[in-house]
């Protein structure tokens, strides 16, 4: 059991804060990042919630705290995702798998897309978490070091297998067992998120880009190239191509990334650390090549014939948003059917074909066909075992790691 100590933010883990919600995933909608509106700011209770105190230790042990089940006689089941990361339907308003959920179960699902940003959305759940009282929310999606972090505290409630026989069953072995939740006993992914290389082949005038030593080292690249603002994608590609698996790495092949990434900034490779700006930059041709998110790529490469991405043979950065059920959750049993509901093949199928994020889970690819023929031939939402055996995700951090390590991720950025 870990105990509950208030979060105070260092500087550089504010920066990394502002840095996300300003230019990276945290400013992108989830259907197409293409088009959401960057930028935002953290709402009332952001960063100062973030860094309060005086919140008491929960002193809960691992597996979180139940509370009376009241699915049986409350057909609802309570459900808060990020913006844009569902199926709509042609009017812009309802959600067809939800709907298709309710018509079998009887169950309604009251959806709300109010996570905007890990951080702030943890700041507005942990004052009833730290206390043991139900946040109103059954099903909640964290990133996965976020997720990993509730499931340290205590905050999230053991999964009953015998409610999830499709996701026991379909989810793709390369989400099985991450290293904060082995097994997946307490979180089921709701997409992945990979990091690969992409590039504009008009810009890169016949160079060819295999790598993230390419990036880095070939001198006609120079300020021409693009990294990414979050530390786990940039580092994480950077050990990989070092031959470092960034699920096992050392501070002090931390330090060595870093050094190698410094060193390219020094001498101009790397023209600078963006978020979801670099679409731009890449579709304009100012980036010859640069990391990228693979739901970027799939939105750029239908936008444009010159965008295309690689996977490098040392690998790729992949992470995951997950569904969890926080403590006291009033209907546990519901939101178990509904995260089940969403491993059945035909139902995946339908939410990938609109997001167009990783899918985890198998047997997607025939259903998917039949709508996208395309996205279902994409190995960037359809992994096929090459794609997936490339995978890697950056291992869990302790709180002390994650100060340092943003610290040095801040000065190598200039953030």
């Amino acid at each position: 059991m870990e105990q509950y100590e208030p979060d105070r933010l260092t500087p550089p883990q504010v920066a990394a804060v502002r840095r996300s919600l300003r230019n990276g995933r945290a400013a992108l909608t989830r259907r197409s990042l293409l088009r959401a509106s960057a930028g935002g700011a953290l709402a009332a209770g952001g960063l100062g919630a973030l860094s309060a105190c005086g919140i008491p230790a929960a002193g809960m042990t691992r597996g979180g705290t139940s509370a009376e089940d009241h699915s049986a006689a409350e057909k609802v089941v309570n459900f808060s995702n990020w913006t844009e990361y569902i199926d709509v339907d042609d009017k812009g308003k309802g959600h067809p798998t939800l709907d298709a959920f309710r018509r079998r179960t009887g169950i309604t699902v009251r959806y709300t897309e109010d996570i905007n940003d890990n951080n702030e959305f943890f700041g507005k759940i942990k004052p009833q978490l730290a206390a043991g009282q139900d946040t109103g929310r059954d099903i909640i999606v964290l990133t996965d070091w976020l997720a990993a972090r509730l499931i340290r505290l205590g905050w999230v409630q053991k999964l009953d297998p015998s409610n999830l026989p499709h996701a026991y069953r379909n989810l793709s072995a390369q989400f099985r067992d991450p290293d904060w939740d082995p097994g997946r006993a307490y979180s089921y992914p709701w997409q992945g998120i990979s990091t690969v290389i992409a590039y504009n082949k008009k810009a890169l005038d016949g160079i060819e880009v295999t790598s993230v030593s390419d990036l880095l080292d070939n001198p006609r690249l120079k300020g021409r190239v693009g990294f990414l603002s979050e530390m786990r994608d940039s580092v994480g590609m950077t050990l990989l191509d070092m031959g470092k698996d960034p699920g096992k790495f050392t501070d002090d092949d931390f330090d060595a990334a870093t050094a190698r990434l410094q060193k390219a900034v020094d001498k101009g490779q790397i023209r600078r650390f963006t978020g979801n700006d670099y679409t731009s930059d890449l579709a304009k041709g100012d980036f010859a090549a640069c990391l990228a998110w693979a739901g970027d790529v799939v939105q750029l490469k239908a936008d444009s014939p010159d965008v295309d991405f690689v996977v490098p043979d040392s690998g790729y950065m992949t992470s995951t948003d997950n569904m969890c059920v926080p403590n006291r959750a009033r209907h546990k049993t519901n939101a178990e059917r509904l995260i089940d509901f969403y491993y059945e093949p035909r139902q995946a199928a339908a939410l990938a074909a609109y997001i167009n994020y990783v899918t985890p889970v198998d047997g997607v690819k025939p259903y998917l066909a039949r709508i996208d023929r395309d996205a279902a031939d994409n190995p960037l939402i359809v992994p096929d075992k090459a794609m997936q055996a490339k995978s890697h995700a950056f291992r869990s951090l302790s709180q002390k790691e994650e100060t340092a390590y943003e610290e040095k991720f801040a000065k190598l950025t200039g953030a």
